[in-house]
């Protein structure tokens, strides 16, 4: 007798997974209660809430990277296009950093315009076809949590700058 064929589509993901990750949901609500309540690290909360929402974006160009790498590991073609969206992520951080080093009009936009991308980021995931089912449900979930947390901060910078 064989074994039922399991796919990576049909996994759960654990306890742990889920646990972990809403967990990750908690330095973004710190930033916004900080900045909210005018404390006197807002500021650097206003900061800290922007780099922790690129290096998230980042992270998930990195997932979308090492799908890809583990389709073609199981024979399906992944493409240049993939490998490109997986970049975008970081090169868009970067970019939004840009006008704070410069001085310009900073966080506000940036943080509103990374919050959008970040909830719509599991779009790109269903897009590449990569992701489990499960995974996709988590992602949305937290993808929605950070990014609304994100664009909170966005229009609450105005308060501080």
């Amino acid at each position: 007798m064989s074994q039922p064929q399991v796919s990576a589509r049909s996994v759960p993901l654990s306890p742990a997974a889920r646990l972990l990750g809403y967990a990750g949901l908690l330095p973004q609500a710190a930033f916004v209660a900080l900045v909210a309540s005018a404390h006197e690290w807002a500021y650097s909360a206003l900061a800290g809430g922007f780099a922790y929402a690129a290096a998230i974006f980042s992270f998930l160009g990195g997932v979308w990277w090492g799908e890809a790498l583990r389709a073609e590991g199981h024979g399906t073609r992944a493409g240049a296009g993939t490998y490109l969206v997986a970049v975008l992520p970081s090169l868009i951080a970067v970019a939004l950093f840009l006008p704070w080093t410069f001085g310009w009009d900073w966080p506000g936009p940036a943080l509103v315009l990374l919050g959008i991308l970040i909830a719509l980021s599991p779009l790109v995931d269903r897009a590449l076809g990569l992701a489990s089912r499960d995974f996709m449900t988590l992602r949305w979930h937290l993808s929605i949590g950070l990014g609304a947390m994100t664009v909170l901060l966005g229009l609450l910078a105005d308060r501080l700058v």
